[in-house]
Parts: structure tokens; sequence; C-alpha cells
């Protein structure tokens, strides 16, 4: 099977150089000073969402940090009469800054806004079908990410994921972890990797096990993960990011070669379900 999950682009090549750290250091002080998340919510958030649950006090410190920026530099707003409250706002934050916790605040570049619906929202797409014919098709969802636009969520999907765990299972880490994919500007299932991974290791490592995958479900087996994987590299890589953070027990067991290209991308070991920072990648 031809390898999917690779890009023309060189690794981080559409990041924008971020600026100096004395500069990024002086900006974040200057938000945390001027837009602090009030000590009585980010308690009750991080006691209540599951996924943060297993942070050490110097990652929950950094994670605090990095949501302060994100509900400085992004919109979080509410459609069909939803009003949104600080607490949503952060619940939302949290979790999809937890896929940056090691990658830095430029892989959220490109975009301004969250849009949260109270529950499922119906969508029209145009598709076209093998015969070349286009159709218009409405489907209710539970989150979308446009590749320049914003993230849409469903708030009913993200309490449930936040607040009742279910492994492989979170509407924010999925949506967001398309953000990270479309960097490159294309949604392929191949974000900017690190400096030192190796691409090759990583198409060869989710090519094999996309394969498989899509083996065992054209086949009517079930599936190692979330059969919705198969849809497109993309959705591959999103539903591989949500296993990894709620589920990692269950895609090291499966798929040892993608579970150890993701720990070097998140710079993050999952045991159980607990994160641990700070693994090298091996140039």
């Amino acid at each position: 099977m031809k390898s999917i999950f690779l890009t023309d682009e060189k690794p981080g090549g559409n990041l924008m150089r971020p600026p100096g750290i004395a500069l990024r250091r002086w900006r974040m002080r200057r938000i945390l000073k001027r837009h602090p998340i009030p000590h009585r919510i980010w308690q009750s958030v991080s006691r209540r969402v599951l996924l943060l649950r297993g942070l050490d006090a110097v990652q929950m410190a950094h994670l605090r940090e990095l949501t302060t920026w994100f509900l400085d530099q992004k919109s979080i707003t509410g459609a069909q009469g939803l009003e949104v409250t600080p607490s949503m706002r952060v619940v939302v934050a949290a979790q999809a800054c937890l896929l940056i916790l090691d990658l830095g605040v430029e892989y959220f570049d490109g975009w301004v806004e969250v849009i949260l619906y109270p529950g499922a929202f119906r969508v029209n797409h145009v598709q076209r079908d093998a015969m070349g014919l286009v159709h218009d098709e409405a489907s209710a969802l539970s989150g979308e990410s446009w590749l320049r636009g914003p993230v849409i969520l469903s708030w009913n999907d993200v309490e449930r994921d936040s607040y009742h765990r279910q492994g492989g299972n979170n509407i924010v880490l999925h949506e967001f972890a398309h953000k990270l994919d479309g960097l490159n500007g294309v949604a392929n299932g191949m974000p900017p990797l690190r400096r030192g991974m190796s691409r090759k290791q990583w198409t060869e490592a989710l090519s094999g096990a996309y394969a498989e995958l899509c083996r065992d479900v054209a086949a009517g087996k079930p599936g190692f993960i979330n059969s919705y994987a198969v849809t497109s590299p993309a959705e591959f890589f999103a539903v591989l990011s949500e296993y990894f953070f709620t589920a990692p027990d269950i895609l090291k067991s499966c798929c040892p070669a993608v579970y150890r290209q993701l720990t070097l991308f998140y710079r993050q070991a999952q045991v159980g379900s607990t994160p641990m920072m700070n693994l090298k990648a091996h140039p």
C-alpha cells in the first residue's frame, strides 16, 4: 500500500518561526498578569475533568499557563442560544492545550475561534459520488474542525467526554488534533514533526496500521480502534490521538510502533491513563 501519511513539506515547514524565548516569556507573563483564570474555576475544572487527573504539579501549572494563553488568543462563543460560562471555556481550552503541553503554542497558529452548540449540529456538505455527480448531503455532527477556520463542538459531547471517561472518545482532543494535522496546509495525518523525528518511521508506522484497520473493517472484523478512523488518514490521526490520551493501553497493545511515534510527537508517555513527560525523540 502506498504511504499516505506523507507530505512534501519539511517537518514544521509551514510553522511560523516563533519569537525569541525572552519575548515569548514576556508575552506569556503579560497575559497571565492581565487575564488570570480565577483560582476557584481552575480548581473546579482540574478536579472534575478526568483527562487532567494524571498530571503532576509542574505539568498542571504549565497547562494552566497555556489555557490562560488560549483563552486570551481564541474566542469561545455559543450558538443557538447557548450561554458559555467561564468554566465551560476553561473545560474546552484546558483539554485542547493538553495536546500542546510540550509542543508549543505555535501549533495552534492560523485560526482564532471555537463555536459551541448545545448538542449535535446539522451541516451541509457537497459530496461527489463515484460517477462524478454532485450531491448536497446533510448530517448531524458532534464536532468539526475547519482547516483555517473555527473548531465547532457540541457541548453535550464535550461534557460527556470531560466528566465520564470513555476510552478512545474525546471530542475536544479529536477536533483539535485536526488543527495540529492541518498546519502543513493539508490534513493528511502528517502534522509538522519535531526536530529529530523520522518522517520515514512516522509514515511506515501509521500507514501500516491504517492499512491493517482498513482491511479489518472491509472484512467485517472488529477494528482495534474506532472504525471511524478508516474514513481518511486525517481521521485516523485524530482518533489515534484520542486513544493515546484516553486509552493508551489499547493503542500500545495493538499498535506499538504507532504508540511510539505519538509518544515522540506529543513527548508524553502514557501509563494506563497517567501522562509522563519529557521523552526525547531519537534522531
